[in-house]
């Protein structure tokens, strides 16, 4: 593999406006430089001891790239760290992905209850990471390749969700239109549809999908999201109400929740669902 190649899976670009995130990575950067030199290494040398090119030594040390674990872990192997390096992981993993990401993964963590209607596609929660990879490789104007793969490993970093102890309330709705789609071809969208089989049959989860049949429904304008906190407190938001920016207002939550309310009950129930998408792949 060429370090061309190796430099454009090492990392990710550092947000200029995630301002922990800058300063994590810089200070990152500026320990692997004073290791780096006291262990007598120019950055051209260290490139060669490490595998990767030697532009992408500077940009990490100058706070600009964000390393994954390989490079922090050859970077340790290189300087004889003993593992003091490679344990640098631990702050760089934490502000890894986009901020943006990081706060929903961050609520999405907490909440005991996550209600979803999405209205044109399947839920990130939801998605595989092929599936993943198409959608948002199909955004215009395009990501970079490099872009690509770190939001769908972010998108797929919130799906821990499905793993915690104890196990919140999920609720998903989603359109059939959206389920039809076969993104990525046939095989992706096979795969998908297994998973959604597979999450919708967890005893935490209700699965349901609404039908093109039904001619309109309070979901019409757009994404529904809804989360409940142990505290009692919620957030919500939704594309249509409230200028689509997130609410914590209980009048608010209320109409959402009404909202969500009346989508789960003209869509198909749960059992009905499931059924519905095992026959869907069974016809692909």
């Amino acid at each position: 593999m060429s370090n061309e190649t190796e430099v454009d899976e090492s990392g990710w670009e550092v947000d200029p406006d995630d301002e922990w995130g800058v300063a994590v990575i810089a200070t990152v950067g500026r320990q692997l430089k004073l290791r780096r030199e006291a262990a007598g290494l120019r950055a051209a040398e260290f490139a060669t001891a490490v595998g990767y090119g030697e532009d992408l030594v500077y940009k990490v040390e100058g706070g600009k790239r964000i390393p994954r674990q390989e490079y922090l872990d050859r970077s340790d192997e290189a300087l004889r760290a003993d593992g003091l390096v490679s344990a640098m992981w631990e702050d760089v993993k934490k502000v890894r992905y986009p901020k943006k990401v990081r706060e929903l993964g961050k609520m999405e963590g907490k909440a005991v209850e996550i209600a979803v209607y999405e209205s044109n596609s399947i839920n990130g929660l939801l998605q595989t990471p092929d599936h993943a990879r198409v959608v948002i490789g199909a955004a215009q104007p395009p990501y970079s390749p490099d872009d690509v793969e770190r939001m769908v490993a972010a998108r797929l970093a919130r799906q821990t969700v499905f793993d915690r102890t104890p196990a919140p309330a999920l609720s998903f709705v989603l359109e059939e239109g959206a389920l039809r789609r076969p993104i990525g071809g046939t095989m992706v969208w096979r795969q998908q549809l297994e998973r959604l089989l597979e999450v919708g049959r967890l005893h935490n989860v209700m699965l349901q999908v609404m039908p093109m049949d039904c001619d309109t429904h309070s979901g019409m304008d757009g994404r529904i999201e809804l989360l409940k906190f142990a505290d009692g407190t919620a957030v919500g938001r939704a594309d249509g109400a409230f200028s689509g920016r997130p609410t914590h207002e209980p009048k608010q939550l209320r109409i959402l929740e009404l909202r969500y309310g009346t989508i789960r009950a003209q869509a198909l129930p749960p059992r009905e669902s499931l059924a519905f998408i095992e026959q869907l792949l069974g016809e692909t």
